[in-house]
């Protein structure tokens, strides 16, 4: 098992980090027991566009009401998925408001927090996330 596959199962780490590729965390995951989802924010001016986005990527209930404690909610339960954790890629949130980027972070924190608490890993990361995010790895030697 690769340094980040342990790091990305081990649910005392779980949190919000950035990354500046996915394609390493992509490759670590495959074959594993990890869900990974993939949300891409590229063009998201507002937080309707972005409730939208989650629920696709991750395929969320119809009862998602598409607000922000609705997010945290399904974060919070994930039952529709069949994954030992969940690491969520998000790419292309820099375009996003500050205030908007802000919630969004509270949002993510908390449903690492809860999963951390019931011994399975949940991890956001943010390519290219904002620089007061630590480093989900470090890249080279």
């Amino acid at each position: 098992m690769s340094k980040l596959l342990q790091r990305l199962s081990d649910a005392s780490k779980s949190g919000v980090y950035r990354a500046s590729r996915s394609d390493q965390i992509l490759d670590a995951c495959r074959g594993s027991g990890l869900g990974i989802h993939r949300v891409q924010l590229e063009g998201v001016a507002g937080r309707d566009a972005l409730m939208d986005r989650f629920a696709g990527a991750l395929a969320l209930p119809g009862w998602f009401g598409r607000n922000w404690d609705a997010l945290e909610d399904c974060l919070c339960d994930l039952s529709w998925t069949a994954a030992d954790g969940h690491v969520l890629l998000i790419e292309g949130s820099g375009g996003l408001p500050a205030d908007e980027r802000g919630i969004l972070l509270e949002v993510l924190g908390a449903a690492a927090a809860y999963w951390a608490g019931r011994g399975r890993s949940f991890f956001a990361v943010l390519v290219d996330g904002p620089p007061e995010l630590r480093a989900l790895y470090r890249e080279g030697p």
